[in-house]
């Protein structure tokens, strides 16, 4: 018996469920290790971005009303741009979420007569309203743009005949989706999807190639923007905020596209120049030279919810030996009460309105009620700890983030313990 063993029963937690942790645990150090020497190198890399960029305190200074000649932002940009090996970046805070971000990236690329393909299956689920899989007021489709999209085969492939088939004279844009989204599919590593950009670009080489790494940046050594990707879109309240960034999301890749994307965020005409900081450069810094330590803490609360739940019988994907591509874990847990009890786990963990009991409803964007459990210090951070999926059959929780491994272990031996119960 130690003192954190006593301690965990202070949280209510059952003999059973802090033995099992400290069983599974113990039996992942060695792959800890290798976590935290990617962690390392990609800590080196902001490191040197942030350096060969010249980071100096006066870039933490902020502007108001229009942002003209904020340094601070641009150099935050050139740092991304470095980061992700690419010509240029967007990184803004008036970007709202991840969702937000690719429907500027969108919106920036195609025009009426153009065509999306998605050679990954569907996206997620937000995003059927902005391509109008779904109607939706705005859409894609309102503007005379299709889409179209080939599913991945049964062990997860690529279908590169229907891929083939499906690329056209108007196919403007492809979007690849790195993680699983609310699918119970494999996360698509870096190096698969420099596979998958090589085969689409021998058809048709002036195709424009969007990565959704939203949940995989400094998951790996490399990012898709390293293989071939001509624009990397994600979110600052994941992984590349690392926990300390109120709002935002970035648009890293080629200078002709980003500058279209930036006319897109702000207005033809003004682009890039606009745009004010608010006062929030320190924290988008700060948060991204935090991001590869925070991701691994992520990764370490992934692995040790796998390694669990699978040997209690339920199926996850990525189980508790593959090799990770994301933060996210997806648990499959076979009925409502146990999804319910799963998020009301992690939410009494939380450091954040611990008191709350999580319910599902209709969120925005979504085609069935979903369960959130998430209490963080900044609203919808999916790189703190957190727990949802839609209330539907398989009934699989997608759990994700941890700011630390410790918060993340409590959070899992505190839904683990609750579906014990059940």
């Amino acid at each position: 018996m130690n003192d954190t063993h006593d301690f965990l029963k202070k949280f209510g937690l059952s003999e059973k469920a802090i033995e099992l942790g400290e069983k599974y645990e113990k039996e992942l150090e060695e792959r800890f290790k290798k976590i935290d020497e990617t962690a390392e190198y990609n800590q080196l890399k902001v490191i040197k971005a942030m350096q060969d960029n010249r980071l100096s305190d006066i870039h933490f200074a902020s502007s108001t009303g229009y942002g003209y000649n904020d340094i601070g932002r641009e150099t935050l940009e050139s740092v991304y741009a470095s980061i992700f090996n690419t010509e240029d970046a967007l990184v803004r805070p008036q970007i709202t979420c991840g969702t937000h971000a690719l429907t500027i990236a969108l919106s920036a690329i195609l025009r009426p007569g153009d065509e999306l393909l998605s050679p990954v299956g569907k996206p997620y689920d937000t995003l059927e309203g902005v391509i109008g899989i779904h109607p939706s007021t705005g859409s894609l489709a309102e503007f005379g743009i299709t889409y179209r999209q080939v599913n991945l085969l049964p062990d997860g492939g690529f279908d590169y005949e229907g891929i083939k088939a499906a690329i056209n004279e108007k196919t403007k844009l492809v979007t690849i989706q790195r993680s699983k989204g609310y699918q119970t599919r494999p996360t698509l590593s870096v190096e698969r999807i420099g596979e998958l950009i090589s085969f689409i670009k021998s058809i048709k080489p002036g195709v424009a190639v969007m990565v959704d790494n939203c949940y995989g940046e400094f998951v790996e050594k490399i990012e898709p923007s390293d293989v071939g990707a001509d624009m990397c879109v994600g979110s600052l309240i994941k992984n590349p905020g690392g926990g300390l960034v109120a709002s935002g999301g970035y648009i890293a890749g080629k200078k002709e596209y980003i500058e279209k994307c930036a006319y897109r965020l702000t207005a033809p005409g003004l682009g890039k120049e606009v745009g004010a900081t608010l006062g929030i450069n320190q924290s988008m810094f700060q948060g991204l030279f935090l991001a590869p330590t925070v991701v691994a803490s992520a990764l370490k609360g992934a692995i040790f919810a796998a390694r669990i739940f699978e040997n209690l019988g339920y199926p996850c994907i990525p189980n508790g030996t593959e090799e990770r591509y994301d933060i996210i874990q997806a648990v499959t847990l076979g009925s409502a009460e146990k999804l319910i009890a799963f998020c009301g786990g992690i939410q009494a963990a939380s450091p954040v309105d611990s008191f709350v009991v999580p319910e599902g409803w209709a969120m925005p964007g979504y085609t069935s009620d979903v369960i959130m459990a998430a209490g963080n210090f900044i609203q919808g951070s999916s790189i703190e700890l957190s727990a949802d999926g839609p209330i539907t059959e398989p009934y699989a929780v997608y759990f994700q983030g941890g700011l630390t491994w410790y918060h993340a272990k409590l959070g899992i031996l505190s839904a683990l313990d609750r579906v014990l119960k059940l």
